[in-house]
């Protein structure tokens, strides 16, 4: 896999339940992201990268489980100018797996809602898409 070199912006967000060890949110994100660097707030985690590696794994789960259109379908449908963004199940991050949700509440204890922005945005969907 080739990573191309375009800029980025990467942001991950999500809720921290009262229920939630904030370190194995944290270890959510960072099972999937693992180049961003993560804030933990009163009531939410975000984390940040500027990375396109910290795409990969995302990357290689689309191509390997062959989930392109899936991607696609996500990606384009909340695309807006410069900037996309997609759910992935929280419990699911958490070890290591990822899966996509149409929906935030299709992960119970709240998605990771990431958002992709860059003014080549176009190539960043080309390249985790197509493979280009």
């Amino acid at each position: 896999m080739k990573i191309p070199n375009i800029n980025c912006i990467i942001q991950m967000t999500t809720t921290l339940n009262p229920s939630e060890d904030s370190e194995k949110v944290q270890k959510s994100i960072s099972n999937i992201f693992p180049y961003s660097t993560i804030k933990i707030e009163h009531l939410s985690i975000t984390a940040q990268s500027r990375e396109l590696r910290s795409f990969e794994k995302i990357y290689e789960t689309i191509h390997l489980k062959k989930s392109q259109n899936t991607y696609r379908r996500y990606l384009e449908k909340n695309l807006d100018n410069d900037t996309t963004w997609f759910y992935l199940n929280k419990q699911a991050a958490f070890v290591e797996q990822i899966a996509i949700c149409e929906e935030a509440e299709e992960s119970p204890l709240g998605p990771i809602k990431v958002i992709l922005t860059s003014s080549n945005i176009d190539k960043i969907l080309d390249w985790i898409i197509l493979g280009n």
